[in-house]
């Protein structure tokens, strides 16, 4: 009876102490969002004049308002893009695009990019848009030029320096930053996502959604990258003799901040961590804490041990009881 009793308050310690630590996981959470309409891309794209107020398109990129925008079409020699107007200037940033690259056929190419660069839309040789850029491309590569040990489709960031030529031949091993082999996102039973995070000077992540929905995948998370102050957003995609049908369905962009100023932490965004607690404290912040906590488990193990002790007590002085009784 008593053990039960004794039981029955260790769970009732327990149950008070998961709010606390769901208490002080929501504390830690203190990066906030504001969304960027100018570099927000949705459905119909286009204002009553049939025109965008926020981005400019050309090529073979052709606005079906109702369902996407396709860069370029499954055929071959195409080349196509849309750019903000305005420049990105938030510090600490995250873009999240929904896009889909489709096609028949065993053989495709060449593939889509992501571009914040200090230069608007200029076509080029990289994925539609010019080389020697400066700021950060993001390449869907789908087609193997010569990258051995390495499963296409392939994700790759390049931070360009404005000198700086992509490798062309080799798939751009020569300037890679980071990048992930993401077979099955050509051809994906729905449209695929990619998230990109930036804080200023200090991290890059990207995740991408492409194996199952509502799951994000780690592709890649690189500290100490540095892009131009003033940026613009881009996508742009290629064919040469072989194509796919390359479509950017939505754009979300996001300015992210912290009321406490506490944004440019190395890990906070872009990752599952971040999507459920939306940041992490500051080092300084997880020092106090980890003191704080540390004080706080000390007086939790007394408390505990000091039940223990007098659960313990209280059974044998019961038990003894219970044998004086018997005889």
């Amino acid at each position: 009876m008593a053990f039960s009793s004794f039981l029955s308050l260790v769970s009732v310690l327990l149950a008070a102490w998961s709010p606390l630590a769901v208490a002080q996981e929501a504390a830690e959470s203190d990066v906030k969002s504001i969304p960027l309409r100018t570099h927000t891309l949705q459905t119909p794209y286009l204002d009553s004049d049939m025109q965008s107020r926020w981005f400019d398109f050309g090529g073979t990129t052709v606005v079906r308002a109702d369902q996407y925008i396709r860069l370029t079409s499954q055929q071959p020699s195409q080349s196509g893009w849309i750019f903000s107007r305005v420049p990105l200037t938030a510090t600490n940033w995250e873009i999240e695009v929904e896009f889909k690259i489709h096609g028949t056929g065993n053989l495709f190419g060449d593939g889509m990019a992501m571009w914040v660069t200090k230069d608007r839309a200029q076509q080029g040789p990289v994925f539609g848009m010019k080389d020697n850029f400066e700021g950060l491309g993001l390449f869907f590569d789908t087609y193997k030029n010569n990258r051995p040990g390495v499963v296409f489709p392939y994700v790759m960031a390049m931070v360009g320096d404005g000198q700086t030529s992509y490798d062309q031949g080799n798939d751009g091993k020569a300037n890679e930053l980071a990048g992930c082999s993401s077979r099955g996102i050509r051809n994906a039973d729905f449209p695929t996502r990619a998230k990109i995070t930036y804080f200023q000077d200090k991290q890059l992540t990207v995740d991408l959604m492409y194996k199952k929905e509502d799951e994000w995948t780690r592709c890649f998370e690189v500290p100490n990258v540095k892009l131009p102050s003033v940026t613009y957003l881009g996508f742009s995609a290629e064919t040469g003799e072989l194509s796919d049908n390359h479509e950017i369905i939505k754009v979300e962009t996001k300015n992210l901040y912290s009321p406490t100023g506490q944004t440019s932490k190395p890990g906070a965004a872009g990752s599952k961590d971040y999507s459920r607690n939306k940041g992490r404290p500051s080092k300084a912040k997880m020092q106090k804490q980890k003191k704080s906590g540390g004080w706080f488990w000390f007086f939790m193990k007394f408390v505990v041990a000091a039940l223990v002790v007098a659960g313990a007590y209280v059974g044998f002085t019961v038990y003894r009881t219970r044998n004086r009784e018997r005889f």
